[in-house]
């Protein structure tokens, strides 16, 4: 399992040139499965990105969480995450989780996730998404399992 956070000051997920999923200030949460990821996975990497300390405190150090922040989360699916680019110049997703069974780890991270009381919002899983990201810093972390 792999997630690619950013720090947002605002961001959407439109479909359909309808804005499905909107958030004013917390994080953009890019994920992505492999083969072997497990529940165990998913509860470790959320709980990891809840307390994730990127936010900054009164003294501007980034050493608060969303959770101190009180802010929310956009999801989004992304198998592109598990990209092998070794070989050519087209990547291969061998290593991405099959979308069947993605679509059902995605929606359990989401579920743990909204655990902690945060507002989550989505885009469609599987369907082409046009995702706008006003990145806040820029920070950018990966987390993997």
């Amino acid at each position: 399992m792999k997630l690619v956070v950013q720090r947002s000051k605002e961001s959407s997920v439109t479909v359909d040139k309808k804005i499905v999923g909107k958030i004013n200030f917390g994080l953009v949460v890019l994920v992505g499965f492999t083969h072997n990821d497990t529940l165990d996975d998913i509860k470790f990497l959320a709980k990891k990105l809840v307390n994730l300390r990127i936010f900054d405190d009164e003294n501007h150090m980034m050493n608060k969480s969303i959770l101190d922040v009180n802010g929310s989360i956009l999801s989004i699916s992304q198998f592109t995450l598990y990209a092998d680019t070794k070989k050519g110049n087209r990547p291969s997703y061998v290593n991405a989780m099959k979308a069947s069974e993605a679509r059902k780890m995605y929606d359990l991270f989401n579920d743990e996730l909204k655990k902690y009381n945060i507002n989550i919002q989505t885009g469609i899983f599987q369907s082409e998404m046009l995702v706008n990201i006003t990145n806040d810093g820029p920070v950018t972390i990966i987390l993997e399992n």
